[in-house]
């Protein structure tokens, strides 16, 4: 059985593996889509597939949407090569149930793969006629926290994105450029309406994304790139829209074990990869069950009926409550405060650590006791309901294999979001954070994580994050083992605003992370004890 058009017109075999198919057609929804495009998503590794792609193949099951989605990669664009093409698009999705039950479907509404390219002129081309088309209505993204930074943590402009201010729309190599881009040439074409939607992991989203949008934009009309009137053109929100959105589903990377089992039911060549960009990818994605969108409904050019496929559509100030509830209180900063604590006390899967007893106390701290009571309820959703999941069902969910590392990557990203909101409203309501206790344990456990040497003293490699050269090299000269080798070397990170949204010391921090990062300096078994000393 080969996942492809040709593979899946076998319907026994299929049914046979107790894998289900689509009941519409990929190959010829692929062709309308090409034909008529009217959704495109930017970023379309694992969680895309399985959830924004469940979603699009729902409304397709259901008669409620005749077109497929454009599928853009602006920045590993082995997953084209390597996921996209030999499988004709199609995606395998693996739900992983607390039980121990597995669901297993393919997937048919990613229509087409573009590798998006300036210095490629078909690929160029071929993006600009799906955003120039009439009828285009949105485009998605999820790129992580990451993709719509300009500015590193000094407050300087990227190299890639220096050069794309100074180069102009043709020759764009960063997701912003590109996107940036692509809306002149929609603007050139006649002005038409379009809806830009983020789904990242990232606090009030659709605003970073404009924010971005915009600055791009400004730039080149100063440098003469394009004129008043596109910049006028992205400034009204009646015509090009950023809506804000939160979205909730754990998407570990794809596991060897769900790879083998698809095989042994005959599904072949479903082995993961690791691309040159170090994205960890395979025909399947294997996810858990559960999962949350809320989108703030503002379609200029109209939309799919996504409410019909489980999505909450709502006004901003609901998905601005809905994305704090979860980002900055019930399930983020659990991950964030947990996952390097594990990497530290060797539980490689995260489900593991859930049953740490001292890791448990953190994850009650950190959601329960210092979240909740500082996060809005959002009306649509129950935040004690959530968290009581989050914790008892969704994290002890050990079939999902997740891993600890994956928890780790790009935290310098989110931290800002993920602890500095919760800090930020302990201080508007006391004036001062210094009673906290759960935030700062993780934060010094993030950073003593950075050290690479684990609570028994053994190196690892750590996990992919833009900011680990730079963190690293401002916590040289400590040294595992000798608490004396620490010199202050913390404080320019803790103060730097750009990381925290705080400054630490200024908020009553800063000296309670250096104690607990210096007491688990002190050789092997300390991070166990400070944990114990400050968790109980």
């Amino acid at each position: 059985m080969k996942l492809n058009y040709n593979g899946i017109k076998d319907v026994a075999a299929w049914q046979r593996a107790g894998i289900a198919l689509p009941p519409y057609d990929p190959e010829a929804l692929a062709r309308r889509t090409v034909a008529d495009p009217r959704w495109a998503h930017f970023g379309i590794g694992n969680i895309f597939r399985i959830f924004v792609g469940s979603i699009a193949d729902r409304l397709l099951r259901d008669g409620l949407m005749d077109r497929g989605i454009t599928c853009v990669e602006t920045f590993d664009y082995d997953v084209v090569d390597k996921i996209y093409t030999p499988y004709d698009n199609l995606a395998l999705a693996v739900f992983l149930k607390a039980d121990g039950t597995v669901d297993r479907q393919v997937l048919g509404p990613l229509s087409e793969a573009i590798k998006a390219r300036s210095d490629d002129p078909a690929a160029w081309a071929r993006l600009k006629a799906v955003f120039t088309a009439p009828g285009f209505q949105m485009a998605t993204f999820t790129i992580t926290e990451k993709g719509y930074a300009l500015r590193n943590a000094g407050g300087a402009y990227f190299g890639y994105v220096q050069a794309d201010m100074q180069n102009g729309p043709e020759q764009v190599t960063g997701a912003m450029g590109i996107v940036t881009a692509m809306l002149y040439a929609r603007y050139l074409a006649g002005k038409y309406p379009l809806a830009l939607v983020s789904m990242d992991n990232v606090a009030r989203n659709g605003e970073k994304l404009r924010n971005s949008v915009m600055e791009t934009a400004m730039v080149w009309r100063e440098l003469g790139h394009v004129d008043q009137g596109f910049v006028d053109y992205v400034s009204d929100e009646s015509v090009v829209s950023f809506p804000w959105t939160m979205i909730d589903k754990i998407t570990p990377r794809p596991s060897v074990e769900v790879a083998n089992a698809l095989e042994a039911d005959g599904v072949e060549a479903m082995q993961p990869v690791i691309t040159s960009k170090r994205t960890y990818i395979a025909p399947f994605v294997n996810a858990e069950g559960p999962q949350y969108l809320v989108v703030e409904d503002n379609f200029p050019n109209g939309r799919p009926p996504l409410e019909k496929a489980g999505v909450y559509m709502a006004d901003r100030v609901t998905v601005n409550r809905s994305e704090r509830m979860k980002v900055t209180a019930c399930l983020n900063p659990i991950h964030t405060a947990l996952g390097p604590y594990d990497v530290l006390l060797g539980y490689a899967l995260f489900a593991d650590g859930m049953s740490d007893p001292q890791l448990s106390v953190l994850a009650d701290t950190v959601g329960y006791k210092e979240g909740l009571p500082v996060v809005e309820d959002p009306g649509i959703l129950s935040p004690r309901a959530f968290i009581d999941e989050v914790i008892h069902e969704r994290f002890p969910n050990k079939y999902l294999g997740d891993t600890s590392m994956r928890i780790c990557t790009d935290i310098s990203q989110g931290v800002a979001f993920r602890f500095g909101e919760t800090i930020k409203a302990y201080v508007a309501k006391d004036g001062t954070a210094k009673d906290l206790l759960g935030i700062p344990v993780a934060i010094a456990g993030w950073l003593r994580y950075l050290l690479a040497v684990d609570d028994a003293g053994n190196g690892y490699a750590l996990a992919p994050d833009p900011m680990d050269e730079e963190l690293t090299e401002q916590l040289k000269g400590i040294e595992v083992g000798k608490p004396e080798t620490y010199a202050g070397q913390l404080r320019p990170i803790l103060e730097n605003v750009n990381i925290w949204g705080v400054d630490l010391y200024a908020v009553g921090l800063g000296e309670k992370i250096e104690t607990i990062f210096r007491e688990q300096l002190a050789g092997p078994g300390a991070v166990r004890r400070t944990l114990v000393k400050y968790l109980g």
